[in-house]
């Protein structure tokens, strides 16, 4: 048989397959209205584990593409269930109320606290994020997240993960336990040098301040010192302030070029991080969570039953409805032995009614679902 006689009759039994797909999508639906009617779960998790091993026992040796096959058929059919059911869900409160409070435009003032000092990578994104901004500087992530909290300022600007060092986790931990909402993200190409008094030559200096993202980013040059002080602050920028006002010859800071200016130092090396492509992402946060024109992305954590699989039904729905997701990152739970939380991003818009369904089925089937906000980038 040649290969076009068999595509012929592949072709046919696509046309059959897409026939009866359809009639269980119809099916489903009725499913639906039956299960809304009746205050029933979507997930009958018993009847799909029936279905599946009926079906790998009849497959044969087709086994394994069988299981799968069923798999998706059911994650999709959850899916449509998910959209025609009105089961109750406050991420989609969440939603509409921070659309109403969103506008078609993002705002370009407003006080926006930022963590550091004049020149601080944190700045340039406040600055990025909200042009004619009223900055309000303060010493830690937290002060960032306080400030915000209390009403003393609208916005606040926080590094959020390197693509050199990975994420800023204390910034993830805030998010969690101040219920901030993320209204906008920026990304920064972050180029360190190390700074230190004019005339100052590299075998002078004994210490070395940084901000710790910046140390790690470093890493290389830094472990080929000898006889060097390494020391953690609180932002690069202020360890250029710091070395600045010090007036210390042996001192230096990793920092960036525009530091050397404002604080009147000289560039040593400019040669030293690990990476050329190395980008800071920085989130923008509020009190009260808004939406604004052109958000298409979403931000997430989430927690999921301790059992095998639990993680592949939250990742099978995104891939039912074609959700692109740029981030998934566990983190232990403190306290508890071998829990995690998943921090995910996803691309989508929460505008879609499939993509608000599904936010509403995650929220029902996880154990900890929290809605971090829906936005865009610039």
């Amino acid at each position: 048989m040649e290969l076009s006689d068999i595509r012929v009759k592949i072709d046919a039994v696509d046309d059959q397959l897409l026939a009866l797909f359809l009639e269980r999508m119809a099916l489903s639906e009725e499913v639906a209205a039956y299960k809304n009617e009746h205050h029933l779960p979507i997930l009958n998790k018993q009847r799909e584990r029936e279905i599946l091993a009926k079906v790998t026992e009849k497959a044969g040796d087709k086994e394994r593409y069988a299981y799968h096959l069923y798999s998706t058929l059911f994650e999709l059919a959850r899916s449509r269930q998910a959209e025609l059911i009105s089961a109750p869900a406050n991420v989609k409160a969440q939603v509409e109320k921070a659309l109403s409070a969103g506008s078609e435009v993002f705002p370009q003032t407003g006080m926006v606290a930022c963590q550091g000092v004049e020149g601080a990578n944190s700045q340039v994104a406040c600055d990025r994020i909200l042009p004619r901004g009223s900055i309000v500087y303060v010493k830690t992530f937290a002060a960032v997240a306080s400030a915000v909290e209390s009403g003393l300022c609208k916005f606040g600007v926080l590094p959020i993960e390197n693509s050199s060092n990975g994420s800023v986790r204390a910034v993830y931990d805030l998010l969690q336990d101040h219920k901030l909402s993320v209204v906008r993200s920026t990304r920064l190409c972050i180029r360190h040098e190390l700074l230190a008094l004019p005339g100052t030559k590299m075998e002078d200096i004994t210490e070395i301040y940084s901000h710790q993202q910046a140390i790690g980013q470093c890493s290389r040059f830094l472990n080929g010192l000898s006889g060097v002080r390494v020391v953690p602050c609180d932002n690069t920028a202020m360890a250029a302030q710091m070395v600045s006002e010090r007036g210390d010859p042996h001192a230096a800071a990793i920092s960036s070029h525009p530091c050397a200016a404002l604080y009147g130092l000289e560039c040593v090396n400019d040669d030293i991080q690990d990476s050329d492509n190395n980008y800071t992402r920085f989130i923008c946060v509020t009190k009260d969570p808004a939406i604004y024109a052109g958000a298409n992305r979403i931000s997430l954590i989430i927690s999921t039953e301790n059992k095998p699989g639990a993680l592949y039904d939250i990742l099978s729905k995104l891939a039912a409805l074609d959700i692109n997701m740029t981030k998934l990152e566990s983190c232990p739970v403190t306290g508890r032995n071998f829990e995690f939380i998943f921090y995910l991003e996803l691309e989508a818009s929460v505008l879609e009614p499939s993509v608000l369904s599904m936010l509403g089925e995650l929220e029902r089937n996880c154990p900890g679902f929290q809605f971090l906000g829906s936005y865009s980038e610039v």
